[in-house]
């Protein structure tokens, strides 16, 4: 049935109660997990054509610091596996749209399905805040267990 499971986690409560469902299943089949975290790539603020304002962060200390936080986010996931005795990879990726990484993680592992959750966004948040999850649904080629 399933092998290969991708749980794409943003650290949120809500993102790891669909690891612990995403878990639960790759227990129940046999699969093995791997848990993903994407982040923005770094892009220093700018003023205006090619006029730099802000030095707040390095583009290396920028990267260190989204690694170590995406380290202890995968960490949280890593544990709820360890404990549940499934198998649990864990990846960290840069790409503008988080939807677009997830499906392109999930094509370059050859998982069997996506587990992940919906923060349930309507009407005008949805539309500012977009919704990564309706993104990965509409694009993916592979099923999406969406966990609310």
């Amino acid at each position: 049935m399933y092998k290969t499971i991708l749980i794409p986690i943003d650290g949120s409560t809500l993102s790891l109660k669909a690891a612990r469902a995403g878990i639960e299943l790759a227990g129940v089949t046999g699969a093995k997990v791997t848990a993903l975290h994407v982040m923005a790539p770094y892009a220093p603020a700018y003023a205006g054509e090619g006029m730099f304002y802000s030095n707040a962060f390095t583009e290396d200390q920028y990267i260190a610091t989204m690694r170590a936080n995406a380290d202890k986010i995968l960490a949280k996931v890593d544990a709820l596996a360890s404990k549940a005795q499934v198998e649990c990879a864990k990846q960290a990726i840069f790409s503008d749209t988080p939807w677009e990484g997830i499906i392109k993680t999930a094509g370059k592992l050859k998982c069997d399905t996506i587990v992940m959750a919906s923060h349930g966004r309507s009407g005008l948040a949805s539309i500012v805040l977009g919704s990564q999850t309706n993104r990965v649904l509409t694009h993916s080629k592979i099923p999406v267990l969406v966990c609310r």
